[in-house]
Parts: structure tokens; sequence; C-alpha cells
């Protein structure tokens, strides 16, 4: 084997990458499958603002709406928990249904965008 041809450091001959098919092979190929994927991303967090989950606590006295982007639409509070000598209750009661509400539209979000990279061992928040 003359010495142009010979593999150093692990990559192919002419400069490819072992396992690419070589400079004009599947490279290529491969940026279209991340363009796709970056498109079908970003349609699907554009859904994700128009989805919504909902938390409710104390049994209904506060509920909390939020989008699957993670903005808090609204918070519903029953007039009869507001009790002007126990506002602490009414504060942890907005705060849990606020957290709960967050966590399940994080939740969704996953979900949805997990369907698309779902064989790609990308890590949990990878933004395109």
């Amino acid at each position: 084997m003359s010495k142009n041809k010979k593999m150093r450091g692990g990559l192919a001959p002419r400069g490819g990458l072992p396992g690419m098919g070589g400079p004009s092979g599947g490279m290529g190929g491969l940026m279209s499958q991340m363009q796709k994927l970056q498109a079908e991303m970003e349609k699907t967090q554009a859904a994700l603002a128009d989805e919504e989950v909902t938390a409710s606590v104390g049994g209904g006295a506060v509920t909390v709406v939020a989008s699957g982007d993670q903005e808090i639409r609204s918070i519903t509070i029953k007039p009869e928990v507001v009790n002007p000598e126990d506002v602490e209750m009414l504060q942890d009661l907005i705060l849990t249904a606020v957290t709960d509400a967050l966590k399940k539209s994080k939740e969704l979000a996953e979900n949805r965008m997990g369907a698309l990279t779902g064989g790609l061992g990308l890590p949990p928040g990878l933004g395109f």
C-alpha cells in the first residue's frame, strides 16, 4: 500500500470519515435529515404554544392553566378560599398549582419533542 492510501489516525483514505461513505457520501444525507428534524422541531414548538395543561390543588380551590411552552395563561381562585387571616395558605396553594402546571407543561414538551428525537440519543433540553 502506498503512503497516500495508508489510513492514519482512524480516518479513511481521501479525507472521509469512517462509516460516512467518503467525502461525497452520506454527509449530505445526514445534513438533509438534520434540516428536516429541525423543521419538525420548530413546528412542534410552535404547536406547543397552542396546547394547554391544567393543574388544580386544594380540591379545586386554585386552578392554573399553562401553555405547552411553559407560559402561565390563567390562575383561578375560588372566593371561599380567600381568607385575609390565612394569606399564607392561599400563597402555598398558588405556588403548588403553578409549580404543578409548569411541571406538566415541561413533560408535555418533552413528550412531543422526544417523539421526534426518540432514536437519536440527544440529551434532554437540546434545542436546534
